[in-house]
């Protein structure tokens, strides 16, 4: 149920932007209509907060938000939910580059592809996508886990540290320093249960767990090569 309806059009943000925060402190569900793909949507919502964007929206929807459930119909253009630390984003549609950009926690469910470097620099939270993941997802993250359904793009997982990137489906090639394992019951366990809410669990799948090798980890003047790489 609705409590409040926001339309966009052709309103300055800010003045969007105050009207959602007001709804959100009084702890009402926020329906946002006519978002025209504007950028800035629904930044630094606080927990609890319910939002459901009509369309498609821009640049940095969700950006830092700290707990607040998000519902996007169709397409986020880039950084969708960057620095999120809690919460629940999910995309309807396609996600644009660097979806879930040094987020911290929460989840973002993405129910079409991404764009390139989903997951760059994440340092935690789960990032999940029906389809298929762009180029060199999961740059550099430190922490969290990307699971693609559909295939991973070029260049995955290059520079990887402490995350993890799972995938069913083709991949074009690995990233610099990203190499694939084979995963324990265990971590199968650990990303069925990220899964199973989401309605996506399926046991029959063939996962291949990419960490990283661990070769960019220390500096080595004898293996500069692979610095230089990136």
């Amino acid at each position: 149920m609705t409590d409040v309806v926001i339309e966009v059009g052709k309103r300055p943000i800010r003045q969007i932007h105050e009207e959602i925060q007001a709804a959100a402190n009084q702890g009402k569900s926020i329906l946002i209509t006519k978002t025209g793909s504007r950028h800035n949507l629904g930044v630094g919502l606080p927990p609890g907060c319910r939002l459901h964007f009509e369309g498609s929206v821009g640049y940095y929807c969700g950006g830092l938000n700290t707990g607040a459930i998000i519902n996007i119909d169709r397409n986020a253009g880039w950084g969708c939910g960057e620095a999120q630390s809690d919460g629940h984003i999910t995309i309807g549609g396609y996600a644009g580059m660097s979806v879930g950009a040094a987020m911290l926690g929460g989840t973002i469910h993405v129910k079409g592809d991404t764009g390139p470097r989903a997951g760059v620099a994440m340092k935690g939270g789960n990032i999940v996508v029906e389809g298929k993941i762009g180029y060199q997802s999961g740059f550099m993250a430190h922490g969290g886990k990307i699971i693609a359904l559909g295939g991973a793009g070029a260049s995955c997982a290059d520079a990887l540290w402490q995350g993890e990137v799972w995938i069913t489906g083709d991949i074009e090639d690995l990233g610099v320093d990203a190499i694939i394992t084979e995963p324990t019951a265990e971590q199968v366990a650990e990303v069925d249960a990220i899964l199973d809410p989401l309605g996506l669990k399926d046991t029959s799948r063939d996962w291949r767990r990419i960490i990283a090798g661990q070769r960019l980890w220390y500096f080595e003047s004898r293996d500069a090569k692979a610095w230089l790489m990136i």
